[in-house]
């Protein structure tokens, strides 16, 4: 089964696109488009669906990745040969989509796998990024990955977040998110100024900045219980077993454990 919508936020665009083999597609993503910028390009399996959708607005001048994962990054390459634009993300962006990069099995049937390309590397957080009438200030937010950046639009009080939000109360973390780098990317987020949200996940177009802050001190409140926790002396398989609310079974089961509710805690032991 395929998702393929396109929503209309205002001068955004966001294409939202989803598949599955079997059933509902489990989560789709958002690619955004707002002038002549094309934030993040989606899963390469839906990449005619994404092609089509294009067609109905105009070809992109430029195209920003907020990181490298295959459901951002997956038609980057694609669009980038088709309409002859360059592709700009951080320095760790452009390392790790310049060969192919390892997914798992799961990612292959859902997204699909990432095509190599030249990405050119922004300087974060110093130097807008002018783009016909649109100036987007690139702020690094690492946490959910380590290249992860997200896009300000200070003119229209919009942020294109990337996967830093994805929902106020957390249901789990991959193995190789960083709990203590996403508190501090959200603080540093919630320094500026913003109305919309632009999640490539659950876009909202008021209260952005408030659902951002919701997280944090969700995210926040849970790294202090698990230490608190730890410092008591309960084993993390009993930290686990306590704060589990068992909101992750199916995602656990599709990606054999890569998505759970136990990285969350482990996470906040690490280190």
């Amino acid at each position: 089964m395929k998702t393929i919508r396109i929503h209309r936020f205002g001068p955004v665009s966001g294409f939202e696109l989803g598949y599955s083999p079997i059933g509902k597609p489990l989560m789709t993503v958002y690619s955004f488009r707002v002038g002549d910028v094309m934030i993040d390009t989606a899963q390469a399996n839906m990449r005619g669906a994404l092609f089509d959708l294009i067609r109905e607005d105009r070809p992109p001048a430029l195209i920003l990745l907020t990181h490298h994962h295959e459901d951002h990054s997956g038609n980057a390459a694609a669009l980038s040969e088709r309409f002859g634009v360059p592709v700009m993300g951080h320095a760790l962006t452009g390392v790790k989509l310049s060969s192919p990069f390892r997914i798992r099995p799961y990612q292959h049937l859902i997204w699909g796998k990432s095509s190599p390309l030249a990405v050119q590397p922004i300087v974060t957080e110093d130097e807008p990024i002018q783009s016909g009438t649109h100036r987007l200030l690139p702020i690094h937010t690492p946490g959910h990955s380590k290249d992860h950046t997200v896009y300000l639009d200070r003119e229209n009080g919009a942020l294109f977040s990337g996967d830093l939000f994805l929902g106020e109360r957390i249901k789990y973390f991959r193995a190789d998110e960083n709990i203590r780098e996403q508190i501090a990317s959200l603080q540093k987020v919630l320094t500026f100024d913003f109305d919309a949200l632009y999640c490539c996940h659950h876009p909202c177009e008021t209260g952005g900045r408030e659902r951002m802050a919701r997280k944090l001190a969700f995210l926040v409140e849970f790294y202090e219980t698990v230490q608190e926790l730890h410092r008591e002396g309960m084993p993390p398989r009993d930290i686990v077993k306590r704060l589990d609310r068992k909101a992750d079974r199916l995602v656990k089961w599709v990606t054999l454990g890569n998505a759970c509710f136990a990285n969350m805690v482990y996470s906040a032991l690490a280190g």
